[in-house]
């Protein structure tokens, strides 16, 4: 009879604390949300052997609403819905084959894992690696679309083409990614009570996944490179292949995590392996070259390993994950971590002598009483006829933003999330106006723990987690993935008093002012526009439940 393989568990958890908002032109400060999440992923030897396998794959990704501080380096926005002049105009027309990887400094992944020496605490937030100095400017470029024809079984769909004109290589991988998490995110709300709030992290998922897919062979690299459109995105350009993936993956880390932008963004990846385990080489030098996971021995039988990486994530995540680490079974062979920490600040604060209860529609018949935010300026908002639905863009300072999307009608939600899109988001930042609004929306805090295996299964990924997988890119011993754990917390608020009594809100009269009103379910989705990275995405169905 064939033994079942070793188990990996996989989990992720966003955890997000309260972060202090700051408005440009002003010295008030305000608090609001730090996002986080973490996601685990362990792989065990088969039952047969004396020995287990295991791979453990952790993803935490962190981000923060509105944050506080002097905010050195602010950037200004573009005006009337204007690209960054750092955005597309400098990839031009640079030599497509070169995809070179320069040498990494001797020091990189110590300053860039959580189990080496942190920075000290007198550094500022915004001291870290500079990545712009190691990669240069010929990061990414826009190429040729020169898939085959759609009548040809092996291109991808005519629409993800369209879509890919005039992007960039990262933007099109993560136009992918996007349209992997919103099916993920469908298939996982059909299993849940209609009723329910959701959070995912798709930035972290994607990222581990294409972290497992360097181990993977045959079927179940096929698998998963079709469901998370790798494959379509291979397809489009005879100039990709399943390498270049990961390259866009590495070069993603280069655009996101980089200083100077106005707000915080850091990554931290590490792979940790019991000593003595039969991990390829190869395997190893791949997850650093593209995910700049680092090899390092570890004994996960001994507490001492948890407490140690419990403090350092504590550290790096600013007290804001806690004890990340927790029944780590000691039989777990190999783990994989992945760290996003974001700290943003609203363009526009919410005062919180503003705040105040009113009433939020769950349907038709309840009605609860929620604390309402408000504020009131110049933002961009969209109105999709054809989804029923408005869209309400608060920007960070920098190019991230948080979108609110709120159907017309109190029963239109399910209908919303089906036709949800990577398509539908481009069309609603093309046609959004700019003009003085006041803004209302509720504080809301998002505790959520999910299972993912069975939602994966559902999108055709049963490979991983069945005894037919191939992971002989990881190990010669059979491998087997057990559970995808994705945890994690969001708080959107303006906690905080200090600066509460210099606020200053100009309210226009009531005849001269619009009005968005966030007073039923809606959807957030948090973008990072220059490389389009969905970064975070959930539905706020009861904001009074966590």
């Amino acid at each position: 009879m064939h033994q079942p393989g070793p188990k990996v568990h996989i989990s992720t958890e966003l955890v997000t604390g309260g972060c202090r908002s700051h408005q440009l032109k002003s010295t008030e400060v305000r608090t609001a949300p730090r996002p986080c999440a973490l996601t685990r992923v362990c792989l065990l030897r088969s039952q047969s052997l004396r020995m287990k396998l295991g791979l453990h794959l952790l993803l935490l990704s962190l981000v923060t609403s509105p944050a506080s501080g002097k905010n050195k380096e602010a950037v200004g926005l573009p005006e009337n819905g204007a690209k960054s002049p750092s955005a597309e105009g400098r990839w031009g027309q640079l030599d497509p084959t070169n995809l070179s990887m320069p040498l990494l400094p001797a020091d990189f992944h110590k300053e860039n894992t959580v189990t080496n020496d942190l920075m000290v605490e007198e550094e500022g937030e915004d001291d870290y690696l500079d990545l712009e100095k190691i990669f240069g400017d010929d990061d990414d470029y826009i190429d040729i679309i020169d898939a085959v024809s759609p009548t040809d079984p092996e291109a991808p769909p005519r629409n993800i083409l369209e879509l890919f004109q005039g992007k960039s290589r990262i933007q099109r991988l993560n136009i992918l990614n996007a349209k992997f998490a919103f099916n993920l995110y469908r298939t996982m709300k059909e299993a849940a009570d209609p009723t329910s709030n959701i959070l995912l992290a798709p930035v972290g998922i994607s990222t581990a996944m294409g972290m497992i897919s360097l181990g993977l062979r045959g079927g179940t690299h096929e698998q998963v490179h079709s469901a998370l459109y790798f494959k379509d995105f291979v397809n489009a350009s005879s100039k990709y292949e399943s390498q270049t993936v990961h390259n866009l993956f590495r070069k993603l880390t280069h655009r996101l995590f980089r200083r100077n932008f106005g707000y915080t963004l850091r990554s931290v990846n590490d792979l940790y392996i019991q000593r003595q385990i039969p991990i390829l080489e190869d395997f190893q030098n791949k997850m650093r070259e593209y995910y700049f996971a680092e090899a390092q021995p570890a004994d996960f039988s001994e507490p001492a390993f948890v407490t140690k990486a419990n403090d350092r994530i504590l550290k790096v995540t600013k007290g804001l994950i806690k004890d990340a680490l927790v029944n780590i079974d000691p039989v777990t062979q190999m783990m994989i971590l992945n760290c996003i920490y974001f700290k943003g600040t609203w363009v526009n604060k919410f005062p919180v002598e503003m705040t105040h209860n009113a009433n939020f529609r769950l349907n038709e018949r309840e009605v609860v009483k929620v604390p309402m935010m408000q504020t009131k300026g110049n933002f961009l908002v969209a109105n999709d006829q054809e989804l029923d639905c408005d869209v309400l863009q608060l920007q960070y300072v920098g190019d991230i933003s948080m979108l609110i999307v709120v159907p017309h009608k109190l029963a239109g939600m399910r209908a919303l999330e089906a036709q949800l899109s990577p398509r539908a988001v481009e069309r609603w930042q093309k046609s959004m106006t700019n003009r003085t609004r006041e803004v209302r929306l509720p504080r809301f805090k998002l505790e959520k723990n999910y299972n993912l295996v069975d939602a994966l299964k559902s999108m055709g990924i049963t490979e991983l987690f069945d005894h037919n997988g191939d992971f002989s890119g990881i190990s010669d011993q059979k491998l087997v993935i057990d559970s995808f754990k994705h945890q994690g917390t969001i708080t959107v608020n303006e906690e905080g008093t200090q600066a509460a009594a210099v606020t200053t809100v100009g309210f226009m009269p009531l005849s001269t002012q619009v009005r968005f009103i966030v007073d039923r379910p809606f959807l957030f989705l948090i973008y990072e526009h220059r490389t389009s990275c969905l970064l975070f995405m959930g539905r706020v169905s009861n904001p009074s439940k966590s």
